[in-house]
């Protein structure tokens, strides 16, 4: 999964909401509601980002 949000180039914060796309671009919390949850230019859905576990 990529570091940075692919809309506003921000970190999304690791216990923050985030989304993925099935090419593991990252999108932060607003960005995924200004799209409402699909991809724009791929086509497809943004489901939420696994959270990784200390």
């Amino acid at each position: 999964m990529r570091p940075i949000c692919e809309r506003c180039e921000v970190s999304p914060t690791s216990d923050g909401p985030a989304s993925i796309c099935s090419y593991e671009c990252a999108f932060c919390g607003p960005r995924t509601e200004e799209m409402a949850g699909a991809r724009p230019n791929r086509g497809g859905e943004l489901v939420a980002r696994p959270r990784r576990t200390g």
